[in-house]
């Protein structure tokens, strides 16, 4: 069997790691993972959502954390810091810092981000084909409103250095707009729209909805791509009784008009039958919708009915 999975970082790593031990020998898995949260620190170019992926399936995961390299050390971070070169946000460890070297080197070399992470999986043999979603520069970012304005930072630095500033004094600053710059201009990654085609199930992992699996979708083709694969396309809800498996999924889900529940994730990532029949072609201009299949938490098994009546087959199952 061809499985792909359109994945994030943490929660898409952990999933893809339980389902790698769940299939057999001779079945494949390709992972297009989100790109958009990379950024450039320190004149390194970094993959967070891909790092976290390789470093989960390949063991060399920071467990407790879910980011990073295990066994960690800081001492090139605490150097940087006496020069006073930032960010001091953002954390990365010396080991970490090394697949970053690399990464930045090849490219500086000519060789394209697809290339450089499957030279870079060599080393760390995750057991699946990992994919960035574009070789194409892309940034997820958020508008704000805070003391100094409204602007549009990083999603990083939205998630990384302002919610980590939370605290009894200081508020935690809301998601306006998400905005994936430069996604409307990516070409899908060689390989990519060949293993949505090719594929004999499609998976979308508890990943965010927005700034994950949605910047994926926002890379022209990649959505019409999953609309029309000949195999079925099942989701599993990043929401269990209304919050987050992880992360600051209701958050962003907010900024776009989504309702941080099962059914409404689900609804707006849409139905491929449903839009089908509305034109037989397509959509008519719609936007397309891209599930068949939608798996809930038994915790909301009373969506599985609002799921289907929007042309999504559901059920609820327990989690383990």
């Amino acid at each position: 069997m061809r499985i792909v999975a359109l994945a994030g970082g943490i929660g898409g790593a952990r999933f893809l790691r339980g389902l790698r031990e769940a299939i057999g020998p001779e079945d494949e898995i390709t992972v297009i993972g989100n790109t958009g949260d990379d950024i450039h620190l320190y004149g390194l170019k970094v993959c967070p959502d891909l790092d976290t992926v390789m470093y989960t399936l390949g063991g060399g995961i920071h467990e407790e954390q879910g980011w990073g390299r295990a066994d960690e050390t800081w001492s090139i971070k605490a150097e940087m810091k006496e020069y006073g070169v930032g960010p001091e946000w953002f954390g990365l460890g010396d080991r970490d810092f090394a697949t970053h070297l690399v990464r930045s080197q090849m490219l500086t070399a000519g060789y394209t981000l697809s290339q450089v992470t499957e030279a870079l999986c060599v080393r760390w043999k995750p057991g699946v084909r990992l994919l960035p979603m574009s070789d194409d520069r892309v940034e997820t970012h958020v508008r704000i409103t805070d003391e100094n304005g409204t602007r549009a930072v990083h999603f990083q630095e939205y998630w990384v250095r302002l919610h980590a500033a939370v605290d009894a004094e200081h508020a935690a600053v809301d998601a306006e707009a998400i905005i994936p710059v430069g996604a409307d201009t990516a070409k899908p990654a060689p390989g990519v729209l060949e293993a949505i085609a090719a594929a004999d199930v499609i998976l979308l992992p508890p990943s965010n909805p927005v700034v994950s699996i949605g910047t994926i979708l926002a890379v022209p083709g990649i959505r019409a791509a999953l609309a029309a694969a000949p195999a079925p396309v099942v989701g599993l809800s990043p929401i269990i009784g209304g919050a987050p498996v992880r992360g600051m999924a209701d958050k962003v889900l907010a900024a776009v008009g989504v309702e941080a529940t099962a059914a409404a994730v689900a609804l707006d990532y849409g139905s491929r039958a449903a839009l089908r029949s509305a034109s037989g072609e397509g959509g008519g201009g719609r936007r397309e919708g891209v599930l068949d299949g939608w798996l809930v938490d038994t915790a909301d098994e009373a969506a599985v009915a609002a799921v289907e009546a929007g042309g999504i087959a559901c059920r609820a199952t327990r989690r383990t």
